[in-house]
């Protein structure tokens, strides 16, 4: 049986996973910040307050994790492949313009940066040994992401629909998105700015996919 210590870590839990305060969850889910703060979390007369399922299911499509995903940060452990935030070993990414991710020969067959040289970013919680960082530029993101903004992409994770990622295409155009179905065949995406279209590409076409693990908002 999960209890209210339980929920409230998960919640906490799952703001870091994904670089956000508690308050920063709340925004991402399209809820009032205040939603999840401390102060919420118990009545004036020190009874227990829960959240919602309808906040909990908000944040979950915001953040493109599963029920599965949420109770596994219920513990009082870290979990499994988890590290507690206080003594998480912060890992140095490369930090590559959005421009020149379309570029040939800055990655590899496999998607990763190639080269030496980038700008670098501490960032924890990250298994990849590969994984890197993008600034964005223009306005082909918002209002999801902006101009400037770093996104944290990592090759080497698994992918499901409702993830948002960064895919590049075998002539050099590059592209944050939604992933909506991916098939042997085909790439459907759907895209964060509703003024540009949505995406289908056959997977031949594909360069290389990447999830987006984090954003700096």
């Amino acid at each position: 049986m999960l209890k209210h210590a339980d929920i409230w870590r998960a919640i906490d839990r799952l703001a870091q996973r994904h670089g956000l305060s508690a308050s920063g969850l709340a925004k991402r889910g399209g809820l009032d910040p205040t939603t999840f703060n401390k102060s919420k979390r118990m009545t004036p007369d020190g009874k227990l307050r829960w959240p919602s399922t309808e906040s909990i299911a908000k944040v979950l499509e915001a953040t493109g994790s599963s029920f599965t995903d949420f109770v596994g940060m219920t513990g009082e452990g870290a979990g499994i492949g988890e590290v507690p935030v206080a003594v998480a070993a912060l890992r140095r990414v490369p930090v590559i313009g959005y421009a020149q991710a379309g570029n040939d020969g800055y990655f590899d067959d496999a998607g990763y940066p190639a080269g030496n040289g980038w700008d670098e970013l501490e960032f924890p919680h990250v298994a990849d040994d590969h994984a890197y960082a993008l600034e964005v530029s223009g306005d082909s993101m918002e209002p999801v992401y902006r101009d400037g903004d770093i996104i944290v992409v990592s090759p080497a994770a698994s992918l499901r629909r409702g993830d948002r990622v960064v895919v590049r295409t075998r002539d050099g155009e590059v592209m944050a998105k939604q992933l909506a179905r991916q098939t042997a065949n085909r790439l459907e995406l759907t895209s964060l700015n509703r003024a540009h279209p949505d995406r289908s590409l056959a997977m031949g076409d594909v360069s290389w996919i990447a999830r987006i693990m984090w954003a700096s908002q």
